[in-house]
């Protein structure tokens, strides 16, 4: 019988981001599981040469992941009470990030919410959440926005 006891919950700090939550707590709750919550910042190394010193990208980013560990404990503090339940932040592009702590971590399913893109957005900006179903080495549950 497959056992859900490690549970990596992705969010991006929208709204829709404790509706995401909840599945993640429901599944722990259910399975007696653990809830590690991330969040990727943009690395924006890609910016570098842009007439931009690497420095100034570095304190921007500084000062993103400063502030995401605040809204992140916040955010587990509220959305996760009564389970064992962390939260992380990290740099660098979002669906490798996801990949690689869900490995790292040894997880037993990831969850995430989907924007929905269609059309020409698909096409520029991709899905992060089709890119970790894809690849991902554990069961991934997304969920659609309201």
């Amino acid at each position: 019988m497959a056992e859900i006891k490690k549970i990596l919950c992705a969010i991006d700090f929208s709204d829709y981001s404790a509706h995401v939550a909840d599945y993640a707590k429901t599944l722990a709750q259910c399975s007696g599981g653990s809830v590690m919550c991330v969040y990727v910042a943009p690395s924006l190394s890609q910016y570098v040469g842009f007439h931009v010193p690497p420095s100034s990208i570095e304190n921007f980013v500084g000062e993103i992941v400063s502030g995401a560990d605040t809204t992140m404990s916040a955010f587990v503090a509220e959305n996760f009470k009564g389970l064992s339940a962390t939260g992380k932040v990290v740099t660098g592009y979002p669906a490798e990030e996801i990949l690689d702590m869900a490995e790292e971590e040894k997880v037993d399913m990831i969850v995430m919410g989907t924007h929905g893109r269609k059309g020409i957005d698909r096409i520029l900006f991709g899905s992060v959440a089709e890119k970790v179903v894809k690849a991902a080495k554990c069961p991934v549950l997304t969920i659609r926005p309201k």
